[in-house]
């Protein structure tokens, strides 16, 4: 066994059940980071296309949720939070103490995931897709029945596809309106990035891979330099010249005041999936 495989995880036998764009993001993630082999993974979806895709990964699948349960002592329940009730519903008889189960349920809150599996362990976990390519962000709340070792590892699931962090349960839909919903924010903001540099007579495709690029060396600068963005933001902007042109016409459109904006429906919105509004 490699350096890379010891610990926690690699010993675990990790469930899934759901394997869509988020728990099929989780999987692929894990193994492409080596921190788990197939064997030791497993999934439940009813979704014949799901299967189909788990089937090339080479992930074992379970016949139902039930089996799923038996088999595993480490469960993610990766399913959307409006079919989360009938879920929890099919695993309540299966959930024991010995089980650790993470949901990643947006809106759902810790105190209706542990009535409804009084026995087990839970552990509220809100990770993005990025996770597919080892560049996740998730943050993680434990339960009250969670051990300091269950957390550890959660967060070297998470951490070994990202990075993760510990948050009070209360700030999660925060965390979803942001880092969760962000993904897609960022998408839209590279698209029309590259959809200016089309419009100024870039090919479309070298357009699309400056936007992409200068959007992850941005976040590199942020992360691994540690530079505020206000600091980057000044490095490139030069009295009179072509960057603070840009800005202005930036703020003009309101640029910041509509992704805080988008930042605070998307939170709203987790929190209507709660039950919370």
């Amino acid at each position: 066994m490699t350096e890379q495989r010891k610990g926690r995880l690699a010993e675990a036998r990790l469930g899934f059940i759901g394997a869509g764009s988020m728990g099929g993001a989780i999987i692929r993630g894990l193994l492409a980071a080596g921190r788990v082999v197939p064997q030791n993974l497993l999934f439940y979806d009813p979704d014949p296309g799901r299967k189909l895709a788990m089937e090339g990964l080479k992930v074992p699948a379970a016949p139902d949720s039930a089996a799923l349960m038996q088999a595993a002592r480490v469960v993610v329940l990766a399913v959307k939070p409006q079919i989360i009730q009938p879920v929890l519903a099919g695993i309540k008889e299966y959930a024991r103490a010995h089980h650790l189960i993470i949901s990643i349920a947006a809106g759902v809150p810790l105190a209706t995931l542990e009535a409804a599996l009084p026995e087990s362990r839970l552990i509220r976990a809100m990770p993005n897709t990025p996770t597919m390519v080892g560049a996740g962000m998730a943050a993680l709340a434990p339960g009250s029945r969670a051990t300091e070792e269950d957390l550890a590892l959660a967060r070297e699931m998470f951490g070994a596809v990202g990075r993760a962090v510990t948050v009070e349960e209360k700030l999660l839909d925060a965390v979803t309106g942001l880092s969760a919903s962000g993904p897609a924010y960022v998408a839209v903001f590279i698209e029309a990035l590259a959809d200016g540099g089309v419009k100024m007579g870039l090919p479309r495709p070298l357009a699309l891979e400056l936007a992409a690029q200068t959007v992850l060396g941005t976040a590199h600068l942020c992360l691994e330099a540690e530079l505020h963005p206000g600091v980057l933001k000044d490095q490139v902007t030069s009295p009179g010249g072509t960057t603070i042109a840009g800005l202005h016409a930036l703020e003009t459109g309101a640029f910041r005041a509509t992704v805080i904006s988008a930042v605070e429906a998307a939170t709203r919105r987790a929190q209507e999936l709660g039950g919370k509004s």
